[in-house]
């Protein structure tokens, strides 16, 4: 009779038709049919607003559960626990803050369980290679680089920016044209909109080979002195060689097309004239050919007499007297010298016996006797 009427009018707490369940959680139940269904946390709790990420749900009664909501929106069902204690969804995208998720079962919805979607700082760029790292100081030249996150980057090669720049959809990829540059190694910086990362070793520009197109004169004395002009390109920095010999007083315009400079001394005949530059060497072409300079020319000296003690100062004048030396009577006059244009030779005579006497004037291609020669006296 007891055992009838705790049935009848007495249930337990913990039978098919209790709200309590175990450790008094309300709705659970205690046994294989909760009254209600219930939902006590959704884990993780909170997620980014594209969705797409897992979301486990736990509760009691879950079992056959035929919807889960996100503030309303229906959401994939991934998985249930066949004994009704959680359920596995995927998160929709919504908008950032917080939203309540309910399930239904055959028994009813469920409570609402908090979820909030955040908003997610997007990452910073990262690079791992520039290719190819190095090219012109022309610019023009196409690169790619590799890396993460690079949607929406700039580049710049030493501050300039580089042109044509596009990424692809996954932002891996990054392709553009280098801008110009001065010869040498410059950073590589790519900047984004949550950050900015620098290429390892950077970019080094390099100047293009040199080009010699002509050379003018293309002859000239053997000995040296002869002012020349090279045209061609890319010029910037050389040195000149004739035959292997440095030329002197080499300088080149800022456009790199115009090199000038003096011939240095050499053999008669043709000799190879070689430009070089940081970045390579040009030959000229048809080289450079040496000639005698031209015969000396004595016209007159001045005074045509003097003591036979020596000492006395004289003048020649003439043409072609640039390297000069002078014979009285075969002896060597003293204090010899030439002005650049070879029309006036000075100096002191040797001693003589009296009487008049031949004066010879050398220079390397030749002899000339003045006309009258001198006398002693």
């Amino acid at each position: 009779m007891s055992a009838v009427l705790m049935q009848q009018g007495n249930p337990s707490p913990q039978g098919p038709w209790s709200d309590q369940g175990p450790g008094g959680r309300p709705g659970d139940g205690g046994g294989n049919w909760p009254r209600y269904p219930r939902l006590y946390e959704a884990v993780p709790d909170s997620g980014p607003t594209a969705g797409g990420n897992t979301v486990l749900l736990t509760g009691v009664g879950l079992d056959g559960t035929t919807q889960v909501t996100f503030d309303g929106v229906p959401v994939t069902i991934v998985t249930q626990d066949p004994s009704g204690g959680s359920v596995t969804v995927i998160a929709p995208p919504h908008a950032a803050g917080t939203v309540p998720v309910v399930a239904t079962t055959p028994r009813g919805a469920t409570n609402a369980v908090s979820y909030t979607y955040l908003v997610a700082t997007p990452s910073g760029p990262t690079v791992s290679a520039l290719v190819p790292s190095s090219g012109s100081t022309a610019g023009g030249t196409a690169f790619a680089i590799l890396g993460t996150n690079l949607i929406g980057a700039t580049v710049t090669f030493n501050g300039v920016p580089a042109t044509g720049v596009f990424v692809n959809a996954t932002g891996t990829v990054l392709t553009g044209t280098t801008p110009p540059g001065a010869a040498g190694n410059v950073p590589v910086v790519v900047t984004t909109p949550s950050g900015s990362a620098t290429v390892p070793g950077g970019y080094t520009y390099t100047a293009p080979p040199p080009t010699a197109a002509t050379i003018t004169p293309a002859s000239g004395s053997t000995a040296g002195g002869t002012g020349f002009v090279i045209s061609g390109a890319n010029l910037q920095g050389a040195s000149v060689t004739f035959n292997g010999v440095a030329a002197t007083g080499v300088s080149v315009n800022a456009a790199g097309t115009v090199l000038v400079g003096l011939t240095p001394a050499g053999a008669v005949g043709n000799v190879p004239v070689v430009v070089t530059t940081p970045s390579g060497t040009a030959t000229v072409p048809g080289g450079y050919t040496y000639t005698l300079p031209p015969l000396p020319v004595a016209t007159a000296i001045v005074p045509a007499s003097g003591s036979t003690a020596g000492g006395t100062g004289f003048v020649i004048s003439g043409a072609n007297l640039q390297g000069a030396s002078v014979t009285f009577n075969g002896v060597a006059a003293t204090g010899v010298s030439v002005n650049a244009a070879g029309t006036v030779l000075v100096g002191l005579t040797p001693a003589g016996a009296v009487g008049n006497v031949p004066v010879v004037v050398t220079t390397p291609s030749g002899t000339a006797t003045v006309p009258g020669g001198y006398t002693y006296v």
